[in-house]
């Protein structure tokens, strides 16, 4: 299902205008506000255009799927970021991919390699990361260490904790469109695992 650019660039900005206004797992944003204060983190701290992407999409996994917006109150774990890994898969590489595919690995990972971290997250965070399999075990620390995009995911991970700011004021989602365009991969060029 081969799309061009500009089709999958207005399904993206489609996805999160029409869908993105939905309340974001019981934080006080919405999840376009998350997503474009993840995005502006990313640019601030000097990130690579792949990874402000990768900030921007990070839960477009929530836009996709039919879930209750209180899925996690319900005791559900939507599993969006396999989603959206899978769905990304088929227009971006690999470094907008992964580190979607890695963010709620990430949280799990610095659970367990930063005790302080966890108290850290918010109530809502909290409750995913118990339906998202707690801290991660010593083997899943080094699995996790061995994806070569697991440090972008950390960062990632920690642009994502600090976008729930009900008052920030970050550029609009027409800001970032040729960032998207830039990672869009070509047809013929190497897909990321799905």
């Amino acid at each position: 299902m081969a799309h061009t650019p500009a089709e999958t660039l207005a399904t993206i900005r489609r996805l999160f205008l029409d869908r993105g206004h939905a309340e974001y797992g019981g934080e006080a944003v919405s999840q376009l506000q998350h997503a474009l204060q993840a995005a502006h983190l990313a640019r601030q701290s000097g990130a690579e255009p792949s990874l402000i992407a990768a900030a921007l999409l990070h839960d477009i996994g929530h836009l996709l799927h039919d879930l209750p917006e209180d899925a996690a109150e319900q005791g559900i774990d939507d599993h969006h970021e396999g989603l959206a890994g899978r769905w990304l898969a088929q227009h971006f590489g690999p470094a907008v991919v992964d580190p979607v595919r890695l963010h709620v690995a990430a949280k799990r990972y610095l659970c367990a390699v930063e005790p302080s971290y966890r108290d850290q997250l918010s109530p809502p965070s909290q409750l995913s990361l118990q339906l998202q399999g707690g801290p991660m075990s010593a083997e899943e620390v080094e699995r996790f260490r061995a994806s070569p995009h697991h440090e972008a995911a950390v960062s990632l991970r920690r642009w994502d904790d600090e976008a729930k700011d009900p008052n920030a004021s970050v550029p609009d989602f027409d800001t970032y469109l040729p960032v998207l365009e830039a990672a869009l991969i070509s047809a013929d060029a190497p897909r990321a695992d799905p």
